[in-house]
C-alpha cells in the first residue's frame, strides 16, 4: 500500500468535543487535513516537543525516547494505518542500528504523534484512512493570515509586561507546566530579541 506524508499543520481545543483538543494532520503532496481528537495532556504532550520546550522533569514520552536512545532504537516513521469505529490505530517503525528488519510496535495516534514530534521522524499514513476521514481543504486568503492575527492578539497581551516580568511568568508557568502558555510568552521573549 502506498504511503503519504503527513505534516502536524494545527493543534487546537476541539469544536466538538470540550476538554479535548484536535491535532490536525496535513498531506504534504495535496490539500487534505485529517483532524484527530486527543486529550489534553496528549496535546501538552505534542505542543512541548513541537515548541521545543525542556521541562522541569522528563515527560512519559521523553522517558520512552531516552530508553530506545539507550538501547540502540532508532523511530524511522510512524504510520497511521488504520481508522476503526472513529478511533484512528497507528504504529512505530523502528530500526536496531545493527539490524536491517523493522520492529514494529502498535500504538495510540497521540502517542505516536508525540514520539515522531521528539524524533523528528515522518508521518504516514495510507489513502484508505485518508478516505475515511479526511477533508478537503480550500485555504483563502483570510485563513492563511488567520495563524498571524491570532499571534499577534496574544502578543498584545503579553506586550504591556516588561522583559524581567516575562521571564518570571516563563518561569512560573513552566513549574506548573502550562506549556501552551509559555509557548506564547516565548515568543513574546523572542519578537524582543529580535528587534
Amino acid at each position: 500500500m502506498k504511503k503519504i506524508q503527513l505534516d502536524i499543520v494545527a493543534l487546537s481545543h476541539s469544536i466538538t468535543q470540550s476538554h479535548n483538543y484536535a491535532v490536525v494532520l496535513g498531506e504534504r503532496h495535496g490539500s487534505r487535513r485529517l483532524p484527530i481528537v486527543i486529550g489534553g495532556f496528549e496535546a501538552q504532550a505534542i505542543a512541548v516537543a513541537m515548541e521545543r520546550m525542556t521541562p522541569n522533569r522528563p515527560l512519559t514520552h521523553d522517558l520512552f525516547k531516552n530508553v530506545l536512545i539507550t538501547l540502540d532504537i532508532n523511530l524511522k516513521e510512524i504510520i497511521i494505518n488504520d481508522l476503526k469505529d472513529g478511533i484512528f490505530f497507528s504504529q512505530l517503525i523502528c530500526y536496531k542500528e545493527d539490524e536491517k528488519d523493522a520492529m514494529v510496535i502498535d500504538s495510540r495516534t497521540s502517542d505516536a504523534l508525540a514520539m515522531a514530534v521528539r524524533f523528528e521522524c515522518p508521518i504516514y499514513t495510507y489513502e484508505t484512512v485518508l478516505d475515511l476521514a479526511g477533508v478537503e481543504m480550500e485555504e483563502t486568503e483570510e485563513e492563511e493570515d488567520a495563524p498571524k492575527a491570532k499571534a499577534a492578539k496574544r502578543s498584545r497581551k503579553l506586550s504591556s509586561f516588561s522583559m524581567d516580568e516575562l521571564i518570571q511568568m516563563l518561569n512560573q508557568v513552566l513549574t506548573e507546566e502550562d506549556y501552551e502558555k509559555a509557548a506564547d510568552i516565548r515568543d513574546e521573549i523572542k519578537r524582543r530579541e529580535e528587534k
